[in-house]
């Protein structure tokens, strides 16, 4: 019985570590996340500007096909 304990306690630490693990990769992706999100509104706004810069007499329209 006692091994069974001792065997399961090892089990729950393990577990604890691996979720400690895992919400250390977690955070760390969001706040990837959270830079490429800035960074591409950025580059969003940039190539906005460059291409009414490249040809402000062209309207941007779709196609009568979509």
């Amino acid at each position: 019985m006692e091994d069974r304990i001792a065997n399961l306690e090892m089990l729950v630490a393990e577990q604890e570590r691996t979720i400690e693990d895992m919400s250390g990769v977690i955070a760390r992706q969001w706040s990837e996340i959270e830079t490429l999100g800035r960074k591409l509104e950025v580059l969003t706004k940039r190539f906005a500007e460059l291409e009414e810069q490249a040809a402000p007499d062209v309207p941007v329209n779709r196609p009568p096909h979509y």
